[in-house]
């Protein structure tokens, strides 16, 4: 009698166990499929001929023949990548971006003001789509001590 009770104990702790790791393990499927939102600050001309920013969602794809946590986004032609540096206190006056192009700080901050004086660091850790081809355009400025360095990646007009 004792025999029976403990071996229902075992499997009733045994099922217990199994259902709790297929409860854990459906809970990091659905955290994968739920990351969190990657974006990018996008610099653009308006139609009122003055730069604004605002904040895109990039988009990401599953890879063909790699796990479902592997995502990519969509394959952009680039025409030349290279690294930017400037020391503290750089400052250029209203100007626009000569292409349209990803910059991706490395280190340092800068500051960049647009229409309305609205100001924004471009820092390490973000991506920023510079797209303000046209009109008044925007400032920069190296703010801190220390020099702000970036990947250039420009595409093709």
């Amino acid at each position: 009698m004792k025999s029976i009770a403990t071996r229902t104990v075992l499997i009733a702790l045994g099922i217990s166990l199994m259902l709790g790791w297929y409860a854990h393990r459906s809970q990091t499927v659905v955290a994968a499929q739920e990351r969190a939102a990657v974006k990018a600050t996008r610099l653009y001309t308006g139609a009122d001929g003055l730069s604004h920013v605002e904040q895109v969602e990039v988009k990401f794809f599953p890879v063909t023949g790699a796990p479902p946590t592997v995502e990519e986004s969509e394959h952009m032609l680039t025409t030349k990548s290279y690294v930017v540096r400037l020391a503290p206190g750089f400052f250029e006056d209203w100007h626009n971006a000569d292409v349209r192009r990803y910059v991706i700080p490395v280190s340092g901050d800068a500051e960049i003001e647009v229409a309305g004086g609205q100001k924004f660091l471009a820092e390490p850790g973000r991506i920023y789509l510079a797209e303000d081809l046209t009109g008044k355009g925007h400032t920069f400025r190296v703010v801190g001590a220390n020099d702000w360095v970036a990947l250039f990646v420009d595409f093709p007009q």
